[in-house]
C-alpha cells in the first residue's frame, strides 16, 4: 500500500490537524523513515505553518487543543512542536507521551529552534504582535525621563518590535518614543 493511501485511510481524508479536506498532502516528520508512522496527511494551510515557524497562524491552530490527544503518534509529536512553537506550555504540559516518543518530539524541536531563533512578541493575552500593530495599554505606566504618565487604555499605534527582546515594543505615547513591556499591553 503506498503512503498517501495509507494516510488517507488512517486520516478518514481529511487533515490529520484542523479536519480541512482541502489541499491534501503527505508531510514528513522529521526525523523520517518515510513510513506511515513518520508522516501526516494534512492540509495546505497546516502544511506551510509546521515547516516554518514564523508563519504560525494561532487562531488557525486553536484545533491542536484537540489533535494533542490523537491516538496516533506522529499526530501527537506535530502537535507537541507546534505548541511549544507558539509558547503554550499549559498545553504542552498537559500531554503525555511515552519516553520514546517525547524524545522524537524533542529531537524535531532543536532542528527548529537551532534553523529559527526568531524572537516572537505577544502582548498580556498571548497574541502575537507584529510591527505596524495598534496595542492598548492595560495599566497606568510611569515613563522614565518624563513628567507624564502613559494612562491605562491609551492607544499606541504603529509599533515597533526590540527584536533582541521579546518583552519591549516601541511606540510613541504624547508624542515621546518610549518603550513599553507587552505585558502591559493588548493588541486591539
Amino acid at each position: 500500500m503506498n503512503l498517501e493511501k495509507e494516510l488517507q485511510d488512517r486520516s478518514g481524508g481529511v487533515c490529520e490537524l484542523c479536519g480541512s479536506s482541502e489541499g491534501l498532502s503527505v508531510l514528513e516528520v522529521a526525523p523520517s523513515d518515510a513510513t506511515a508512522n513518520t508522516a501526516i496527511y494534512v492540509c495546505s494551510k497546516c502544511a506551510p505553518q509546521i515547516q516554518d515557524a514564523s508563519l504560525l497562524d494561532e487562531a488557525h491552530l486553536n484545533c491542536l487543543n484537540d489533535t494533542m490527544w490523537s491516538e496516533t503518534p506522529v499526530v501527537q509529536v506535530v502537535s507537541y512542536r507546534l505548541l511549544n512553537a507558539l509558547g503554550r506550555q499549559d498545553l504542552v504540559d498537559m500531554m503525555y507521551m511515552d519516553d520514546e516518543l517525547k524524545a522524537y518530539a524533542d529531537a524535531g524541536l532543536v532542528d527548529a529552534s537551532s534553523a529559527n531563533e526568531t524572537v516572537v512578541h505577544k502582548d498580556a493575552n498571548g497574541v502575537v504582535l507584529q510591527t505596524g500593530d495598534t496595542v492598548v495599554i492595560t495599566k497606568d505606566l510611569d515613563v522614565k525621563g518624563t513628567t507624564f504618565t502613559a494612562k491605562r487604555g491609551t492607544a499606541v499605534r504603529n509599533i515597533a518590535l526590540v527584536h533582541d527582546n521579546s518583552e519591549l515594543i516601541e511606540g510613541r505615547v504624547n508624542g515621546v518614543k518610549i518603550q513599553i513591556l507587552t505585558k502591559f499591553l493588548k493588541k486591539s
